[in-house]
């Protein structure tokens, strides 16, 4: 367990200094395309590393407002925090706070920097359609994510992945905006600078690099939190059939986004696109393993 923690902490080190190098190579992409590489390549690094710190203190923030979490009344939802307070105890981990999301769809997501410094938001719909050992299991399973240091490195992600998506975006249309013209040192008329090609290149690979980190950040952690939350519990059925609940249920959660996908317990836009002739490639970008395989691995348990 101590060396998950550590090897998430270094994941964490690793995605902010990607984060800043593709943000790099965009400000590089956009200043090729306009005539002024190096100026643009520094103003991103700047930038990058303005957001990296930010993120660090305020993604966790970011998440819960993008996802319309509101905080848990005690008063109102006392099963649920008497549920957390107990998981806590069990596993020695300081109560993080507790949220709830006005969502038909069951869903739930843990966020945060550090487990002094943690949230779990769950949705009504998961209230509504989970019994208390179902219920049991899913908190588990975010608590999990708490006690190993998951949640920094999604949290991260959330800003970072959105703001690299959100530059190159920015660039595409300006250049739209421009007649799909390149230019070359002022030259608005000559579209053969190898280098501004280059730059269109980037543009359009930089947002595709950082979806695929982001369905690397979380599958695999996804896994692991499972087991550990069965470790906590000491009762796998309970997640096991938390688990078989949200394959049955195909609503779409409305609170979530393409940015915090991976932070919540299964892929929050299921059904969405997965039946069509694309629907392969639409699940390369999953953020999540199969419900299936989760379950069946559970089972083994």
């Amino acid at each position: 367990m101590f060396e998950l923690i550590r090897s998430n902490k270094r994941r964490s080190a690793a995605l902010i200094a990607v984060f800043i190098l593709v943000v790099g190579l965009v400000g590089f992409a956009v200043g090729a395309v306009v005539g002024n590489g190096l100026a643009f390549t520094v103003a991103a690094l700047v930038i990058s590393a303005i957001i990296a710190f930010a993120s660090y203190w305020k993604a966790d923030k970011i998440a819960l407002s993008v996802s319309r979490a509101r905080p848990a009344p005690p008063e109102q939802y006392q099963r649920l925090h008497n549920l957390v307070e107990g998981l806590c105890i069990a596993g020695g981990l300081p109560k993080p706070g507790v949220y709830v999301i006005d969502d038909p769809a069951p869903n739930a997501f843990a966020t945060g920097r550090n487990p002094n410094h943690a949230a779990i938001a769950v949705t009504t719909g998961l209230l509504e359609k989970m019994n208390r050992v179902e219920l049991e299991g899913v908190i588990a399973h975010e608590l999990s994510h708490i006690r190993n240091y998951d949640i920094l490195v999604s949290t991260l992600a959330v800003t970072m992945v959105g703001a690299v998506a959100l530059m190159t975006d920015l660039a595409i249309r300006t250049m739209w905006w421009n007649g799909g013209r390149v230019p070359r040192n002022g030259d608005r008329n000559n579209g053969n600078n190898p280098l501004a090609l280059i730059g269109i290149v980037l543009l359009v690979v930089a947002p595709i690099v950082a979806k695929l980190m982001q369905a690397t950040i979380s599958r695999r952690r996804e896994t692991l939190a499972d087991v550990s939350a069965c470790q906590l519990t000491r009762y796998p059925p309970g997640l096991i059939s938390a688990l078989e609940k949200l394959k049955a249920d195909t609503t779409v959660t409305h609170s979530a986004s393409t940015a915090t996908a991976h932070l919540w317990i299964e892929q929050p836009m299921s059904g969405v696109g997965d039946d069509g002739k694309l629907g392969g490639i639409h699940r390369m970008f999953d953020t999540h393993p199969p419900l299936d395989e989760r379950i069946a691995l559970l089972r083994e348990l």
